[in-house]
């Protein structure tokens, strides 16, 4: 069992990994791509919804799918598509053919990031405690790995085709080499992490979302959570470096350490946050992380100064990093047999959280300044900390009065699994 599990999480990590070097390898090579299909950046922007769009259709079909067949078989087909389509933006010569290949890969890129976080959900199921987090981390990773990787192929005068192509190879071998270690699905239930003095509940068999039955308000709620925090997650991608740039006078090279200040603080906070969340519980660390990055981001609303600037999005990274995560640990862990289905709804409401983030401050900067304009993901930061107490886990039903301490004995027999 313990070796089963270990396998499966690195398998789970090489999932979650190549899904950031597949969607960063894209980033670095918009600019090649953008010139190569010869439309404009106007242009360009409109096409990128199609790429959103593609991920929320992905989503929302994957989940079931997951469920039904299981995350075993999904992940790798998913893993497969991701990897082949990524290829199609570099083949693009005009910006009908780039739409649709847009539309193809960020497909692919829904389906694989539904599926391998319901997968992750299993696999903490086994391990009986939080380590959703460092798989987030790792998909950064994967991120920073793909910039590294882009900027020498470019320095080599690469064509983004050749490119692309070689690097979705390397992709399909990932994701056929990792799928034999995936999971089963008869692993012992674990229904999520506690706080202190909490008792995670089993879920009864009428309380779920499976099928027949209808989603309850909770998993609505936590996929507002998402939007919410994903919104002000995309605020960031999108709007630090331009931020220090145009209200600090801050030079590009500067103002581009904005933007890296906060994916490496959400990257070493992602990492840090399973261990944090195993003593004190879910419900602290959105609470206190939303607050956290409220507190960061007013920094940079008020701030004269470049480092304070800075301080502010690292500060704001940091609390944002273990947030998300918690949200899909949740809403996978409400009903195991509908987890998949759980996922996606949170995932696809987060998703367009943060494609939406950059379409709102945009019109908000004909109104106020760029830096007054973050007052808004400060505002729904603030929120977020106020209700994160929906992530506490529902008590157990009263029915049937012997049977929390059965299951209690049940879960003493089943092995903790090794780190």
């Amino acid at each position: 069992m313990k070796r089963t599990l270990r396998l499966a999480r690195l398998a789970t990590f090489a999932y979650f990994g190549l899904n950031g070097f597949l969607m960063g390898m894209w980033v670095v090579h918009i600019p090649v791509v953008e010139d190569r299909a010869g439309v404009s950046h106007a242009v360009l922007g409109w096409l990128l919804l199609l790429l959103g769009g593609g991920a929320f259709a992905g989503m929302r079909l994957t989940g079931p799918l997951a469920d039904r067949l299981g995350a075993r078989a999904v992940v790798p087909l998913s893993a497969v598509l991701c990897s082949a389509s990524l290829v199609l933006p570099g083949l693009a010569e005009g910006a009908w053919t780039l739409g649709a290949a847009l539309l193809v890969f960020g497909f692919g890129n829904g389906c694989l990031d539904v599926a391998m976080n319901t997968h992750a959900v299993q696999v903490e199921r086994g391990y009986r405690r939080p380590v959703m987090s460092a798989f987030h981390a790792v998909f950064s990773v994967g991120g920073v790995l793909a910039a590294l990787v882009g900027a020498r192929t470019l320095s080599w005068d690469w064509s983004a085709a050749a490119t692309l192509a070689g690097m979705g190879a390397a992709g399909l071998l990932v994701a056929v080499l990792a799928a034999p270690a995936l999971l089963r699905p008869e692993l012992p239930e674990f229904p999520g992490p506690a706080g202190p003095g909490e008792e995670a509940p089993r879920p009864s068999a009428g309380s779920g979302t499976g099928a027949g039955r209808g989603t309850p308000a909770r998993i609505w709620a936590l996929a507002a959570l998402a939007l919410m925090l994903m919104l002000a997650e995309g605020v960031a991608n999108d709007w630090s470096t331009l931020a220090l740039q145009d209200v600090l006078g801050a030079p590009a090279a500067t103002a581009a350490l904005a933007y890296g200040a906060f994916a490496t603080a959400m990257t070493v906070g992602r990492l840090l946050t399973d261990r944090v969340a195993a003593r004190f519980g879910p419900v602290a660390i959105v609470r206190y992380g939303a607050l956290l990055a409220a507190v960061g981001l007013s920094a940079v609303v008020v701030s004269p100064w470049i480092p304070l600037a800075l301080a502010g999005w690292t500060v704001f990274g940091l609390g944002l990093s273990g947030c998300v995560p918690q949200l899909f640990s949740a809403a996978g862990h409400a009903d195991p047999e509908a987890a998949g289905a759980n996922v996606s709804r949170v995932a696809g409401l987060g998703y367009l959280g943060m494609l939406a983030g950059p379409a709102v401050i945009g019109p908000l900067t004909h109104l106020v300044p760029l830096n007054v304009a973050f007052l808004l993901p400060v505002a729904l930061c603030a929120v977020a900390a106020g209700v994160a107490g929906i992530l506490r886990p529902e008590p157990r039903a009263a029915a049937g009065g012997g049977a929390p301490a059965r299951e209690r004995a049940e879960a003493r027999k089943v092995p903790e699994a090794a780190d």
